[in-house]
């Protein structure tokens, strides 16, 4: 089973970021309101896997029921914990590079400052190689952190399938599929703005690919931890709900408005969570 664990969760995070960066390199012309359309569409996925899926089996992990309060407290430390985590980059970005003028707010009003596209265009500008590779390694801090409660979530779920005695098409490959179908559109939203700034096509793609490389990291650490009791199982699919909560809310769905400011992402959105509960009562 780990290393059905380790495969699934490689080709759903760096094969799935790494279509995506490969996708918007061969694509010419725009294609933000696709890319718009695709991230909304999974997060409503996300969000129905989270609420209707994770969360059920975190309240009765291996059959025993667990508090609901230890449930909410898992949920609101991973929320927090991603939270944090991007706080941290935020700030430490925001040190290096200085906004365009005293009026420009310090929030993610676009595309380029949520996905800290802008940081790289500006060290780009006149900066010599140690610049580029700090602000190379913010970038790709930035795009890989989501992707370590990402694979949690599989790692969760495959460990849902151990204990359900559950070896090949259980809960931990339909989410593998779901965040990698979701990894897809991510990966060309960070490919575009590296290419658009200066990047070569190559190392924009080989850049995005690694960038999923922390899901198999986060994979195998929320099946180990999940394996341990049922206990550790639910607080393990409580963390990762709340984490990918974090993901959806704060990056997925903001990135998608911005991208296509219309109603159609909302409606996007919609059919995803449709999609995502005949999946899991299909």
């Amino acid at each position: 089973m780990i290393w059905m664990v380790i495969l699934m969760t490689a080709v759903s995070g760096i094969g799935g970021t790494g279509i995506g960066g490969l996708v918007a390199a061969v694509i010419k012309k725009d294609s933000g309101k696709t890319v718009s359309l695709l991230l909304s569409f999974a997060g409503g996925v996300m969000l129905s896997v989270v609420c209707f899926d994770l969360v059920r089996d975190a309240l009765s992990a291996e059959g025993e029921q667990t508090s609901l309060f230890v449930v909410l407290g898992g949920i609101v430390v991973g929320y927090a914990v991603v939270y944090l985590l991007n706080y941290l980059i935020d700030s430490r970005t925001n040190k290096e590079v200085a906004h365009i003028d005293e009026e420009h707010p310090k929030t993610a009003d676009s595309l380029d400052e949520l996905i800290h596209a802008d940081h790289y265009h500006e060290h780009r500008k006149g900066s010599n190689a140690y610049q580029l590779f700090i602000a190379g390694l913010v970038m790709a801090a930035a795009i890989a952190l989501h992707n370590l409660p990402e694979g949690m979530v599989i790692g969760a779920s495959y460990a849902v399938d151990t204990a359900a005695g559950v070896e090949n098409f259980g809960a931990g490959f339909m989410m593998a599929i779901v965040i990698g179908m979701h990894n897809i559109p991510e990966g060309m939203a960070v490919a575009v703005p590296l290419i658009s700034g200066g990047m070569s096509k190559a190392k924009a793609v080989l850049l995005t690919a690694l960038a999923g490389a922390p899901t198999v990291l986060g994979a195998l650490l929320g099946y180990y931890v999940g394996m341990l009791s049922p206990i550790a199982l639910s607080l393990s699919l409580s963390f990762a709900s709340g984490a990918m909560l974090y993901v959806v809310l704060g990056e997925l769905l903001p990135e998608s408005i911005l991208m296509w400011r219309s109603k159609l992402p909302a409606a996007a959105a919609l059919v995803g969570m449709l999609v995502g509960i005949a999946m899991i009562y299909s």
